[in-house]
């Protein structure tokens, strides 16, 4: 009886973990509060982690800190290239790689505030998806112009009372999908940038964006049947994060603080802006519908610590510390490939089919990532998420290939 009783001291606490299952897996607690490893603790070499961080701070992007000036060397040399949102000083190469729930490495400044450019959009895919997890959208496969009402936007006093009294009409809504073509696209279409959706928004016409050599394809070129192409586009990046805030009838900085970034004990710290002129009126109040990315300025602001958060939800399949906040079907359908192009799932859910974008990387893991290089690598074979910020793109691959070799224990 004695040597049973020391058997199951011995084992109780591998049966107790074995019958909590997944609710065994480490959630850190609110910020600034996270817990530390040895690389040794969770199977990694620190010799060969030391040389991942130490080719990550050599490769440093070599853009402009001053984010503004970087924009106006880029993209502001594009058509209605000009700043319509706020930019700020970026920090030094920064990063963080977390292992089974873990800090293993920080360097840089983890928790200063950057912009994260279009990791926002990982973002503004959450809002549809957690509406959609409520049944405030019923499928994905509905057209989208069957939820909106009539946006109307904000204008300055001076402005409404010379329309009222010098013009018929001076104020008119937002017409997001008048058109025959808009009328066809689908949440599905919107979220993985197959629509091909035709107009302007925040004085910025979908044409304008990364456009054609030939300027005379700008405004003649038929339209492609939305779910055919696959193109990367901030305007329609835009309307899908306007279509979002019309269906929640809520700012969704306000939605995703509530719903996500508290439960997950980010830091108070995070900002997600729009633009100087994509204020709304929404139930009778002055909205900033936000944007997806800071291709013209604004879109979220935020640390690194958060941003390793958020990657770690989605690791999760979107469960934190024993309750689910995104649903692990949605995750699934974001993790799935798009036929137009099969990199690519909802935005920005970046993937690593048939380990195209990242041969060091296993074919599984997928990356939310923006301009900067601002990338949040996410490894469910691994248990790894790695945050690396103002890194050269062209370095990416050669710096997961580092730490991945400094795996000493494969299986966490």
């Amino acid at each position: 009886m004695r040597l049973l009783w020391a058997v199951m001291l011995v084992l109780s606490p591998a049966l107790a973990t074995a019958q909590r299952g997944q609710s065994a897996e480490y959630f850190p607690p609110a910020e600034p509060v996270w817990e530390t490893r040895r690389p040794e603790q969770v199977g990694m070499d620190a010799a060969k982690l030391q040389e991942a961080i130490a080719f990550a701070k050599q490769n440093e992007s070599t853009a402009p800190r001053d984010l503004e000036m970087a924009h106006y060397s880029s993209f502001g040399r594009e058509p209605f290239g000009y700043a319509i949102g706020p930019f700020k000083e970026r920090g030094p190469q920064t990063g963080i790689i977390i292992r089974n729930g873990y800090i293993v490495a920080e360097w840089g400044e983890p928790q200063r505030v950057d912009m994260t450019f279009s990791v926002t959009k990982s973002f503004v895919s959450t809002m549809v998806g957690l509406a959609f997890d409520r049944g405030m959208i019923r499928d994905v496969n509905d057209p989208v112009h069957t939820y909106m009402a009539p946006i109307f936007p904000m204008q300055s006093a001076a402005h409404a009372v010379e329309s009222n009294s010098t013009r018929l009409g001076g104020t008119r809504p937002i017409e997001l999908f008048a058109t025959e073509h808009n009328r066809r696209i689908t949440w599905d279409h919107l979220l993985r940038q197959v629509s091909d959706w035709e107009g302007t928004l925040w004085g910025k016409p979908e044409w304008a964006d990364r456009p054609d050599r030939d300027a005379t394809t700008w405004l003649t070129r038929a339209r492609k049947d939305p779910g055919s192409a696959y193109e990367y586009n901030d305007t329609r990046v835009n309307v899908l994060a306007l279509a979002a805030t019309n269906v929640w009838r809520r700012p969704l900085p306000e939605v995703l603080r509530e719903l996500v970034m508290d439960p997950i004990g980010a830091s108070p710290t995070w900002r997600w802006y729009g633009y100087d002129n994509s204020w709304i009126v929404l139930d009778g109040k002055a909205v900033q519908a936000v944007g997806g990315g800071g291709h013209w300025g604004g879109g979220m602001f935020i640390s690194a610590r958060d941003q390793a958060r958020f990657g770690l939800l989605t690791l999760r399949n979107g469960r934190w510390n024993g309750k689910q906040l995104i649903s692990e079907k949605w995750l699934q359908q974001a993790r799935t490939p798009t036929p137009a192009e099969p990199g690519y799932g909802y935005m920005n859910f970046f993937l690593n089919t048939d380990k195209k974008r990242y041969p060091a990387a296993p074919a599984s893991i997928w990356a939310h990532l923006g301009n900067g290089t601002n990338i949040v690598y996410c490894d469910p074979v691994n248990d790894i998420v790695i945050v690396a910020r103002w890194i050269q793109d062209r370095s990416i691959n050669e710096f997961l290939g580092k730490v991945l070799a400094s795996l000493t224990q494969t299986t966490p």
